[in-house]
């Protein structure tokens, strides 16, 4: 009988141990992501990041790359078989193969990789966006936009300022004009928008695109308070709101606004027509007094949808994934997108606060970066002691999500023709 290898017992550890002799950067880069991954996890589970996707997606990153294996009659990236003969082992996981396209291969492997059905029946047709839309349109109240609509679009506007700048400096850096549009989305900090937009434009780079936008959109939580406190002085900080003498606008009121901003955009912008009536049904149904479909929709639907999300997000951060070459683009692409739209947004909340004659709190301007409710949250937290900001900053949030997802539909409506005569 033949001796068996003790590390074949323990394959993990035995595809690790021959990484760093075969390719010491996977195999570092697998540590490096297991610890980043328990690192994402402690910092939601503390507050620090969005517990809902870190805490899911850290676990997903760990165990991904730690439970890597051999396969000797498939290979794990494509689902493809090996030859007849061959006897080289492939190392892989039995989480999802993003890259599998023959449809054998396919089928094979939805038989095999337990998250393949989610990966490949909601996610990368981008039905998981939708969902999360349907569920984030139904905690939002319009409201906020419609009492302040220009003040709203204005700071929603200057807050794509990471979109618009980053496409050209993507471009420069050897991106297609398809992957920089992808990728400068991350500006708009609207992940259900970044993952519609890469499937349109950047397919080949939609999984990286789309983990990189996730990643970040969880460090605005922590990393934005920093922006404000070096951009905006403390007296400004704790500048209070002037009382404002706002009429109460009713549900039917709120239903019509929907209704129509979702019709208007979606003839304007069809290809971003799934999301846009995603989000306004989500708002329809939080107007219509339907408390069965809010409950399913608010609940059931929006945190089912982000678990999986964070979940499938995590462990598409493979160590064959991530250390492509060009992730290492998309990941200083990504933070400087959602950096100058920070910036852009705080420079908008300025232009208010001049405009207004010295009246206006600028940290609201933050809130037009439209990761819901998110920037809106960390701008109330940055204010003064007894400042109540909130209801411009869920203004001015809300329609960032209408402004990102005016930008993408342009970006897609422009360039996707040009891609396809290409």
């Amino acid at each position: 009988m033949e001796s068996l290898n003790f590390l074949d017992l323990f394959q993990g550890v035995n595809t690790l141990v021959q990484g760093f002799s075969t390719d010491p950067k996977i195999a570092f880069g697998r540590v490096f992501l297991i610890f980043l991954g328990i690192l994402l996890l402690y910092l939601g589970r503390k507050g620090v990041l969005e517990a809902l996707l870190m805490i899911p997606m850290g676990l997903g990153m760990a165990t991904v790359n730690a439970g890597v294996m051999f396969f000797s009659a498939y290979d794990p990236a494509t689902g493809m078989n090996i030859a007849a003969g061959q006897t080289q082992q492939l190392p892989g996981t039995l989480f999802v193969a993003p890259l599998a396209q023959d449809t054998n291969a396919l089928v094979n492997i939805l038989q095999i990789d337990w998250l393949q059905p989610i990966y490949t029946f909601m996610f990368s047709n981008g039905l998981i966006a939708c969902l999360v839309f349907m569920g984030i349109g139904t905690l939002l109240d319009v409201g906020f936009v419609m009492a302040r609509p220009f003040q709203s679009m204005i700071l929603a506007l200057f807050a794509e300022l990471g979109t618009a700048v980053v496409f050209p400096i993507a471009v420069a850096m050897g991106l297609n004009p398809g992957q920089a549009a992808a990728v400068a989305t991350i500006g708009g900090a609207d992940g259900p928008m970044v993952l519609f937009t890469s499937l349109q434009l950047a397919r080949d780079l939609f999984v990286p695109i789309t983990v990189v936008a996730y990643l970040y959109l969880g460090l605005t939580y922590g990393g934005y308070p920093y922006l404000i406190k070096l951009m905006i002085p403390e007296r400004l900080r704790a500048l209070p709101m002037p009382v404002e003498k706002t009429r109460t606008i009713t549900s039917n009121e709120k239903l019509v606004f929907a209704v129509i901003a979702c019709v208007l955009l979606s003839l304007l912008f069809p290809v971003a027509s799934p999301l846009l009536l995603s989000l306004f049904l989500g708002v329809v149904i939080r107007e219509s007094d339907l408390p069965n479909f809010y409950e399913l929709f608010s609940n059931t639907v929006l945190y089912g949808s982000t678990f999986f999300l964070g979940l499938l997000l995590g462990v598409l951060c493979e160590a064959n994934t991530i250390l492509n070459p060009v992730v290492l683009k998309l990941l200083v692409l990504g933070i400087l997108a959602l950096l100058i739209s920070g910036i852009g947004g705080i420079l908008g909340g300025y232009v208010m606060y001049y405009w207004s004659g010295k009246k206006y709190n600028p940290v609201i301007g933050i809130a037009g970066v439209s990761c819901v409710p998110t920037t809106a949250k960390v701008a109330q937290k940055s204010v003064g002691p007894g400042v109540i900001i909130l209801p411009h900053a869920l203004g001015a949030n809300i329609s960032g999500v209408i402004t990102s997802a005016i930008f993408a539909a342009t970006l897609i409506a422009f360039l996707l023709p040009m891609m396809q005569r290409g």
